[in-house]
């Protein structure tokens, strides 16, 4: 075997084992959201594990209630954004393959992964906390979505004005370019910490970029699958396709468009 197809071949071999790994923690993440969504509506809610009606009278929730609402929440937003994440971590992959031969290599891209992995545990407390806050003033259905449309109508405007601002683009431009991000990420090292941090930052522009689109459950059904995985897709469009960004527009305007129709 020749030295210069050594490389590649092992770059050949990271990436399968990346996109195999992202693929492998995706389905799992969406067997358990088909199972919950499968109990949620077949079960009574007082046989769920963590629910019992007592913590469901919009006042008081226990914490297995909390806890189990907070893992609903995370391998919700593992299965929804791991899949649009996966440029990033082939190209984090190839970066630290390729800085082994340097005295500070990067660490492994499962460390940057995990600090992806931990924004969006940081957005699901956040989204936990607005559940928790919307069934005490009950304006939560039993399946999670919210009773009285002018909030939902107002919702709907927020979410939908939200994808024309400019914070929106500048966090959605770092989303898709992320040869860009990892070049400008200022303060970067070459450590495990320093890796977890990247991920943690990458995680964070993601969030900016995505989180009036995840709040839109509250509108539609948390535990609606099928807006969960066309959430899922309009995600990897906004990153992937070249005409991103007027997919960020279009879903305003009809996000804007429902919201007034809402209030009428």
């Amino acid at each position: 075997m020749s030295g210069g197809s050594a490389p590649k071949i092992q770059l050949r071999r990271d990436r399968l084992v990346v996109l195999a790994s992202l693929a492998g923690v995706t389905a799992l993440a969406w067997c358990y959201l088909l199972w919950l969504a499968r109990n949620m509506s077949g079960m009574p809610m007082d046989d769920m594990p963590g629910m019992d009606m007592a913590a469901m009278n919009f006042a008081a929730w226990t914490f297995a209630h909390f806890v189990f609402m907070f893992a609903m929440w995370t391998v919700m937003m593992v299965g929804m954004m791991l899949p649009s994440v996966a440029p990033t971590l082939l190209l984090y992959a190839g970066v630290a393959r390729n800085s082994r031969a340097h005295p500070r290599p990067l660490a492994p891209v499962a460390w940057f992964a995990a600090g992806y992995v931990l924004a969006w545990c940081l957005f699901s407390l956040c989204a936990t906390l607005m559940q928790w806050g919307l069934e005490a003033l009950a304006q939560l259905t039993p399946m999670l979505r919210i009773e009285s449309r002018r909030l939902g109508g107002a919702m709907l405007i927020g979410i939908g004005a939200y994808q024309w601002l400019p914070f929106k683009q500048a966090c959605l431009s770092n989303c898709r370019s992320p040869l860009s991000f990892i070049q400008n990420a200022g303060g970067f090292q070459a450590s495990v910490p320093g890796s977890i941090r990247l991920g943690l930052l990458h995680g964070f522009y993601c969030i900016g970029c995505c989180w009036a689109l995840m709040l839109l459950l509250f509108v539609v059904g948390v535990m609606s699958l099928l807006w969960i995985a066309a959430l899922m897709i309009v995600v990897l469009l906004e990153k992937l396709l070249p005409s991103g960004p007027h997919v960020t527009r279009l879903l305003g305007t009809a996000a804007l468009m429902a919201g007034v129709g809402f209030l009428l």
